[in-house]
């Protein structure tokens, strides 16, 4: 069976000070980012993976079946697969452990390189409005899974809505 999400780009390193959005699927797309509690965990996870890989994570949005997460690299070294599999893997460990060792992730990831300004702005506006688009919410401060390193989720919700008046 082929996977449906395409490998990394092979003449790309993902080494170095750049960004992404990247898209994590649960396990069978089962809905376990509808809790608070399970949330906290993977992200805490992912936190840990982004301090240790210098990343930092300038968005995420945990939907009911997937995370989505915009992270940049903060060092010449940062590795996005080295961080990638260690977010995932820590997570679904500590997953694994709170939940009778179910798997939490489906294999691989779906990733886009950011490439300037415009494009992070494009992709910040995708990743915050994905809980409106998808009924969760009317509007996208009040949905309690979006948030940022960078910003508070009022603020990254500003930003968003001024990028969107230009």
């Amino acid at each position: 069976m082929v996977h449906p999400y395409t490998p990394f780009c092979p003449t790309f390193d993902y080494q170095g000070r750049y960004t992404y959005l990247l898209t994590f699927v649960t396990n069978a797309r089962v809905e376990l980012f509808a809790e608070a509690a399970t949330v906290d965990l993977v992200l805490k996870q992912f936190l840990r993976a982004s301090q240790e890989k210098d990343f930092e994570l300038i968005a995420y949005c945990f939907m009911p079946d997937h995370a989505h997460i915009i992270a940049s690299g903060l060092a010449d070294e940062s590795d996005l697969k080295a961080f990638t599999k260690l977010a995932k893997q820590y997570s679904g460990y500590y997953y694994a452990r709170t939940h009778d060792r179910q798997r939490l992730w489906q294999h691989g990831s779906n990733d886009h390189i950011v490439r300037e300004d415009v494009d992070l702005l494009r992709r910040l506006r995708y990743l915050v409005n994905n809980p409106v688009a998808a009924g969760l919410v009317e509007r996208a401060e009040d949905y309690p899974f979006l948030g940022s390193q960078r910003w508070s989720r009022a603020e990254l919700v500003e930003r968003c809505k001024q990028a969107n008046l230009k």
